[in-house]
């Protein structure tokens, strides 16, 4: 059982892990060298503890030791209960969900390791905006898709802004980082998948008519909001498909247009 340490003062050394939360790019470059990442809110941390994520600390107001009770006695970390004063005062923000976690980060699998069980997988360029990934990997989670590539400038799936706005999801579908871009495609495809390449050029196959549910293997191809895909990126891929629009719209944002192409790429496939 972890013992609960009540702390006041914001400076203590413990507290490092939850130290400015909101500057995004010192948490960007901190985060992934110390190998650590933060759970925020009851659900994710229990999604993360499901996951296999070791706890290295948890952050909790006074309020919530007693909700996050089990959680306390299950994991052999220490538990800072803090005012919710002293809380916003070491993170930057006022933590609304009342319960943060520093979570042990696991080594990332290789992109063959995963392509080798897999069979259909979304693939992600330069995706740089958290709440997107956040929103991707949901929809990834729960429309059936078998697992994330990244771009090597694509952002981290465990930001705590990721990681929440994916409720958790981002626990559920494995990922791998691409570490030669667009090279690492043809990785992709010896490994059996058809690349499609989502864009609203008027040139490509609705994305009905490619029928991608009716393939073997697919990895779909999805460029950030805005930009979209690189020329590089679709040079490599084998087809290019849209989602067809009405009224005059050319595009939706990437997460919405990335639900609707996962129904497309997994319709009746069964889900668990």
């Amino acid at each position: 059982m972890a013992d609960i340490i009540t702390i006041d003062d914001p400076d203590d050394p413990r507290l490092h892990d939850y130290t400015g939360l909101t500057d995004v790019e010192l948490r960007r470059r901190r985060e992934p060298a110390e190998g650590l990442f933060i759970a925020e809110g009851e659900k994710v941390i229990r999604r993360a503890r499901h996951a296999g994520y070791e706890m290295r600390s948890m952050l909790l107001s006074a309020k919530w030791v007693d909700v996050m009770r089990d959680v306390i006695d299950e994991a052999p970390a220490p538990v800072y209960a803090v005012s919710p004063d002293l809380a916003e005062r070491v993170t930057g923000y006022h933590v609304h969900r009342g319960a943060l976690a520093s979570m042990q980060r696991k080594p990332l699998p290789s992109a063959a390791e995963l392509l080798g069980s897999t069979r259909r997988v979304a693939v992600m360029e330069a995706v740089n905006d958290h709440t997107n990934i956040g929103a991707i990997f949901r929809s990834a989670a729960a429309l059936g898709m078998d697992a994330v590539l990244l771009s090597p400038d694509c952002a981290d799936p465990l930001y705590r802004r990721s990681v929440k706005v994916s409720m958790g999801a981002v626990f559920s579908v494995p990922y791998a980082r691409l570490e030669t871009w667009p090279r690492d495609l043809e990785t992709v495809r010896e490994a059996g998948f058809r690349i499609l390449a989502l864009t609203p050029d008027e040139k490509a196959t609705s994305i009905d008519a490619a029928a991608p549910h009716r393939l073997e293997r697919v990895a779909l191809m999805l460029g950030a909001e805005g930009e979209g895909l690189s020329t590089r990126a679709l040079m490599a891929a084998d087809e290019w498909v849209r989602i067809p629009m009405a009224h005059g719209i050319d595009s939706l944002n990437v997460g919405a247009a990335a639900a609707v192409s996962f129904y497309a790429v997994t319709a009746g496939r069964p889900q668990d």
